[in-house]
């Protein structure tokens, strides 16, 4: 499936901004599962500096502003072919070892709660295990955007028993983790039917299965990722993945808008004729 994707994030400032420092991680890579055929990410109102890959195997760029700025557009946009893989991305690569994703972050601490969650399921294999918990968290906790944000830890949000996907997978990744299964936290695009705008992009987790590799779980929908998904970047949990973080220094205050689309070519080209 060939997907168009277009994603713009604009900040406003109520007075000028002489300096900020943002992390960029909006570029898509052609792996398993996905083939980049075009991609663009532009600013406006600052100035792209340098880009590299970090230790998770993450494109990022790094933005600054010098001066004042009242105003600071991001938009990244392109076509990604997708390929149904049932979920499975497969081997481990990256610079970062594979144990590294069995540690303990701030969101995704294994408690007594996740653990008593991870415990409960049950399965022959580890497979089987995933698949049950994902189905459970799917269950007990309610997709509520709004009421959850960027510092709620995974189990503020199994407590709350809602959240949006970020608090699905950071839940997940956690309940992985006290089986002693390496996993980790994945940001991306989703296409959903008949809503191609989005007011977000995405994000699930994947779990490192032996005889697999390493497997994705949305249990925001309850679903291993098919051909509608695009993987953005991965890290430990949130922090290592948002598409875009940083600084701003002074006191200005900041109104944040983000414009997501997500659609088939095919079906884009249809319409059209």
């Amino acid at each position: 499936m060939r997907l168009k994707i277009s994603h713009t994030t604009e900040y406003t400032y109520d007075e000028p901004v002489q300096y900020s420092l943002q992390r960029l991680r909006l570029t898509p890579l052609t792996q398993p599962g996905q083939t980049v055929i075009s991609w663009e990410t532009t600013v406006e109102g600052a100035h792209m500096e340098v880009g590299y890959d970090d230790h998770f195997g993450n494109r990022v760029n790094l933005v600054s502003v010098n001066g004042d700025q009242t105003s600071i557009r991001i938009i990244a946009s392109g076509e990604v072919e997708t390929e149904d893989k049932a979920g499975v991305f497969g081997v481990h690569q990256a610079y970062a070892p594979l144990w590294l994703y069995l540690r303990d972050t701030p969101l995704t601490k294994m408690t007594k709660p996740i653990r008593n969650l991870a415990k409960a399921m049950s399965g022959d294999t580890d497979l089987a295990k995933m698949h049950a918990l994902m189905g459970k968290i799917n269950e007990i906790v309610e997709y509520k955007p709004g009421e959850t944000g960027a510092q709620t830890t995974a189990e503020e949000a199994l407590q709350k028993k809602y959240g949006v996907c970020q608090d699905h997978a950071h839940i997940m990744i956690a309940a992985a983790r006290t089986l002693g299964l390496p996993a980790r936290y994945v940001s991306g695009y989703l296409m959903m039917e008949d809503q191609p705008e989005q007011a977000a992009s995405h994000a699930w987790a994947e779990v490192h299965l032996n005889g697999l590799g390493w497997v994705g779980f949305d249990a925001a929908n309850n679903v291993c990722p098919d051909d509608r998904y695009v993987r953005i970047a991965c890290g430990l949990d949130y922090r290592d993945a948002a598409p875009i973080s940083g600084l701003v220094h002074g006191s200005a205050t900041e109104a944040l808008k983000v414009a997501v689309t997500v659609e088939q070519q095919e079906q884009s080209q249809t319409q059209s004729q």
